[in-house]
């Protein structure tokens, strides 16, 4: 689904729908809100740059060229989710952002960014005391660990975070963003949990991962433990949905296990889920 940008709009835009599996037609988990062109970043992985190249250009959206990227925020610090923050930072600085990138995200996040920063010191020096032309802070990072609640207010958009399960993390997040009279709720990687009926209670778009529940019957007892203290099946998500009653649920982050999109969505429907539903691809774009 896509449609060209309209000033005074939120949109949602799949960056990466991917999961840590390697696979050529998903880069990593990245979703792009932009409220009035200006774009919103939640989680970073792999590939995301290029993608998001890709959908500025697509979408005619330039809030999403590499330094207009200002904010990212973080669900959780798995590596699936983070991997391409480096490329956030520094790639966004060396395309000439002028301002530090802000990042939020749970405990571990200053740390993260700090280590980033460090990891990158080499190139920072050399860009910054060599012929190279610069901006002087676009490789800096203001980064906040933030707590459940409002962590962002500005003229386009309040975004609220809410904790939600997933692996053990002390804090993991979803998002909920409130602008241009939209809500759009992402889940973030998580179990079933109340907090996502509570978010989007009629959202306008509810992006949540999940999980084939026929292909989890295949799957080894140890993997199962994790995937049902982790992640969310279609058979649950198909009870969380008929509660959150969002306008569109957009499924991301899909573990397949053998079947497909449609396969997906098939088994949403027979756990009697009867809403708009779509399986994204990356690039796609709702809004």
């Amino acid at each position: 689904m896509t449609t060209g940008f309209l000033l005074a709009q939120a949109t949602v835009v799949l960056l990466g729908t991917g999961t840590p599996n390697p696979d050529p037609d998903r880069s990593g988990p990245g979703v792009a809100v932009v409220v009035n062109g200006t774009a919103y970043v939640v989680d970073a992985g792999a590939g995301i740059m290029r993608r998001a190249a890709a959908a500025s250009a697509r979408h005619q959206l330039p809030g999403l060229a590499a330094k207009a990227i200002g904010t990212v925020l973080l669900t959780h610090l798995h590596s699936d989710h983070t991997i391409g923050l480096a490329d956030v930072i520094h790639t966004g600085w060396v395309l000439e952002r002028e301002e530090p990138l802000r990042l939020f995200g749970p405990p571990g996040t200053v740390a993260m960014a700090e280590h980033l920063t460090e990891a990158y010191r080499a190139d920072i020096e050399n860009r910054t005391t060599g012929l190279q032309p610069h901006t002087t802070n676009g490789w800096r990072v203001a980064a906040t660990e933030i707590t459940p609640g409002v962590v962002l207010r500005d003229a386009n958009v309040t975004i609220t975070a809410f904790a939600v399960p997933h692996d053990g993390w002390a804090l993991s997040y979803g998002y909920r963003f409130e602008g241009a009279g939209r809500v759009i709720v992402i889940s973030g990687d998580t179990r079933p949990t109340e907090a996502i009926v509570s978010a989007c209670n009629g959202c306008d778009v509810l992006v949540h991962e999940v999980y084939s529940t026929t292909g989890f019957a295949t799957r080894p007892p140890a993997w199962q433990r994790y995937h049902a203290d982790a992640h969310t099946s279609t058979a649950e998500l198909a009870d969380i949905a008929r509660r959150a009653r969002p306008k569109l649920l957009v499924l991301y982050h899909q573990l397949y296990w053998g079947t497909d999109d449609d396969g997906l969505i098939r088994e949403l429907r027979a756990a009697g889920y009867d809403g708009p539903v779509i399986s994204a691809a990356d690039l796609m774009q709702f809004p």
